[in-house]
């Protein structure tokens, strides 16, 4: 049990890069972007093929996977800001696109990495720890640099004009910014992350597959209201970036203590539907419950 949850822990960090890139999309913006499943399995794809067919180092390949991403998140924000198609629609565009281009890069469904090196098999082979430990290891650093560097990014000028975007656009557009510009690079910069942990992930687990993507986008949308339900309405942002990686982290041992139980694998994704359920659902009612007990009605 210790093992597969510390399986789980490491799953949750290297995840948390697509967590975050959601975040970006679905918190700052407020904006639905269905690219995630498609640039995940892009970003995974492309990192697997350089390090298997062009024998690249992985640290390189893993650049090479963010880039991929960052091509996804930018179709996606042409096609909505200079085309006007909804971010819903054009995220979907995307994603089924990727589809196609996954298996074209590709060239098969699927690509073993068992006798390559990878990041992890370098600390591995080294230290002689488990690919779990690896995997908590190197992900937490890559996760708190990402964390570091989004933390100063969306502190600078061009990122704090971004986030007045999601939260008040008329009013951003009137102060002179292209709001049009801002959610294209939000899209870019969303897609670049979860396209990074594509491949990491494809790193952790040794291989890369079309249909790696699909569901992410529900993992990530989990893991943040999962984060801020834990943490609750935290103030500092970097505190909520934070809580969104925390996220990640809990949704993925539940899974793996779920599995554990002896849950059929193929309902997993029912789970995934159950828990963000939940998750959205049980703050809202616990809101009105506390507002029925105090309320009293004049005369008592």
């Amino acid at each position: 049990m210790f093992t597969a949850l510390l399986g789980a822990v490491a799953q949750g960090i290297l995840w948390g890069a697509m967590v975050l890139g959601v975040y970006i999309t679905y918190k700052l913006l407020d904006i639905a972007d269905l690219t995630a499943d498609g640039s995940f399995a892009f970003g995974g794809c492309v990192c697997a093929v350089m390090i298997v067919n062009f024998n690249m180092n992985p640290l390189l390949a893993l650049l090479f996977a963010t880039f991929a991403g960052m091509i996804a998140g930018f179709i996606t924000g042409a096609l909505h800001t200079i085309f006007e198609i909804p971010a819903i629609l054009a995220g979907i565009l995307t994603q089924i696109s990727l589809w196609s281009i996954n298996l074209r890069v590709m060239g098969k469904s699927n690509i073993p990495l068992l006798k390559t090196n990878t990041i992890f098999s370098w600390l591995t082979d080294a230290t002689g720890m488990s690919n779990a430990v690896a995997g908590v290891i190197l992900g937490g650093i890559i996760i708190v640099l990402i964390i570091m560097i989004l933390y100063w990014f969306f502190g600078t000028e061009l990122g704090s004009a971004l986030r007045a975007t999601g939260n008040n656009e008329a009013m951003i557009r009137a102060l002179g910014v292209n709001t049009g510009h801002a959610k294209l690079l939000a899209l870019v910069i969303s897609n670049g992350l979860i396209g990074l942990s594509g491949g990491l992930i494809v790193q952790s687990q040794k291989y890369a597959d079309i249909n790696a993507g699909t569901g992410a986008i529900v993992i990530g949308l989990a893991a943040i209201v999962i984060g801020e339900v834990i943490l609750g309405k935290v103030i500092s942002f970097w505190m909520k970036l934070s809580a969104a990686v925390v996220g990640s982290i809990v949704y993925f041992v539940i899974r793996g203590i779920v599995l554990q139980l002896g849950m059929d694998a193929n309902d997993m994704k029912m789970l995934s539907a159950i828990i963000v359920a939940l998750a959205l659902a049980v703050p809202v009612m616990s809101a009105k419950i506390r507002a029925k007990r105090a309320y009293s009605p004049k005369g008592e």
